[in-house]
């Protein structure tokens, strides 16, 4: 049997364009996602203010966070509108 890839997140950034504010990532995911003033969804960085634009893995705020539950934040959202990468800037989801 085939051992299955442990998935590696690079970067992910929102299409704010698509984000409804349905908070389902923040469900999820509460230390990588919030929603701003706009009612859309943001990620939380390190280095304020948190954003909608690609964001690398490394920048974020919570470094425990485990790729699986990014990964199904994004799954989550209703409109797709979290794009997740690989290391090397593949998309992975949507």
């Amino acid at each position: 049997m085939a051992e299955e890839k442990k998935i590696r997140i690079g970067k992910l950034m929102v299409d704010r364009a698509l984000c409804i504010g349905a908070a389902s990532c923040v469900a999820v995911a509460p230390t990588g996602f919030e929603l701003d003033a706009e009612n859309k969804a943001v990620i939380r960085r390190k280095v304020s203010p948190p954003s909608s634009d690609a964001t690398l893995r490394k920048d974020m705020e919570d470094q425990t966070i485990d790729d699986e539950t990014l990964l199904l934040a994004a799954k989550s959202c209703p409109t797709a509108a979290i794009s997740i990468f690989d290391e090397e800037g593949n998309q992975i989801y949507p």
